[in-house]
């Protein structure tokens, strides 16, 4: 890479919260950022021109990343708009309705689906075939997010949430492995308590009732989330794939 190229992220779900925060981040690392969204215009032109503003290109592109055609839309875009694409970080997710196992409905699980497990795929297949050294590629790293309920499994709150998060824990794992050959890293960012609007999907309060229940006795912001995120797509962590870093303060 030249000193006169910058590096280009690809943000899913870039508009607020942790995808803000990332854009935001990488941007004071002096990375060139696709920012997607799905319906938040105003809020990710605000963010395009902040990070206009730092001296980096950002290029708003809108696609529901589980529709696969939108999906490839948006590489194109990025195609015509920057030279080759360095990190994508998988972070386009939905709570998919808070409730126990008997509030959960097909039309629920098929949304959840698409967008937190078809997505990351569809993007994971379009950026790594840009990378791949094989391929004419430079390589680069894929971040997905997922959660710490992947683990701790979301009983009574989000089983269905948790189960689309343990998915992309293995397809982390498997992609790794398959492209770590082509020059690819893929690794993962498991989030714990974080406050963001995620929680405006159950009974208020939420955050606040959970935070003494944290080893580290609060609650965790998105720019910790973001800092886990930067250091797995960059330089330091160019012999790790197929790890995860669990941002959640030791839960």
């Amino acid at each position: 890479m030249t000193s006169e190229r910058r590096p280009v992220m690809l943000i899913t779900g870039a508009s607020r919260g942790i995808g803000a925060a990332i854009a935001r981040a990488a941007a004071r690392q002096r990375y060139d950022l696709a920012l997607n969204y799905t319906h938040s215009v105003d809020a990710t032109e605000e963010l395009a021109d902040e990070i206009r503003s730092a001296g980096c290109r950002a290029l708003p592109v809108r696609a529901d990343v589980g529709d696969e055609a939108q999906v490839l839309q948006m590489f194109h875009d990025i195609d015509r708009s920057f030279d080759g694409l360095d990190v994508l970080v998988n972070n386009a997710g939905i709570a998919g309705g808070y409730g126990t196992l008997d509030t959960v409905d097909e039309a629920m699980l098929a949304r959840l689906w698409a967008v937190n497990v078809s997505g990351p795929f569809l993007c994971a297949r379009e950026a790594a075939s840009r990378m791949r050294t094989d391929r004419g590629g430079r390589g680069g790293a894929i971040v997905n997010i997922s959660s710490k309920a992947a683990v701790l499994g979301g009983s009574g709150e989000w089983v269905h949430y948790a189960a689309s998060k343990g998915a992309v824990d293995t397809m982390t794992i498997g992609l790794s492995k398959e492209l770590a050959p082509f020059g690819v890293r893929v690794n993962g960012v498991r989030p714990g308590l974080i406050e963001s609007d995620f929680h405006d999907h159950a009974p208020p309060g939420r955050v606040e009732r959970m935070a003494p229940m944290i080893p580290m006795l609060r609650s965790g912001s998105a720019d910790e989330v973001a800092g886990a995120v930067l250091f797995l797509a960059g330089p330091d962590a160019s012999y790790i794939t197929g790890s995860f870093i669990d941002v959640t303060g030791g839960r």
